[in-house]
């Protein structure tokens, strides 16, 4: 399996309101560096699992719709904890529908999110395109 992963960073803001978060209850901001990897069995015609700018457009695009915005205030997120975790699978799914309209999109197998809130802590969320 070959993989191509292209990072950006993003900023929100959003609280988690369960006693199991402690401090996090309260708004607060959170940076993370999103990870996105791409996965095909095999190369395109080009030698390439995906155009690099392709996938860092449609990454860009994604992550606009979350760039320093409040999660609490965010449709997509009402009624729901905006984890690292949820977060990591809404950025794939969202990726994954954005993609599949360029050629190679078409032919990936699996999409890997993984949102790194310091160097110690991250979330990864892996999303199956072959079923």
């Amino acid at each position: 399996m070959f993989s191509l992963t292209v990072r950006r960073h993003f900023m929100i803001a959003h609280s988690l309101p369960r006693e199991s978060f402690g401090p996090a209850q309260a708004l607060h901001g959170a940076t993370f560096v999103a990870e996105v990897a791409f996965r095909r069995r095999s190369l395109n015609d080009d030698a390439i699992v995906l155009d690099i700018g392709a996938a860092g457009t449609v990454i860009e695009e994604v992550l606009e719709g979350l760039n320093y915005r409040n999660l609490d205030e965010h449709p997509d997120f009402a009624g729901k904890l905006s984890t690292t975790e949820v977060l990591a699978r809404y950025i794939a799914q969202a990726v994954a529908e954005k993609i599949k309209d360029h050629d190679d999109g078409r032919h990936l197998d699996g999409i890997d999110v993984t949102l790194r809130e310091t160097p110690d802590a991250w979330a990864t969320f892996s999303l199956d395109l072959t079923a």
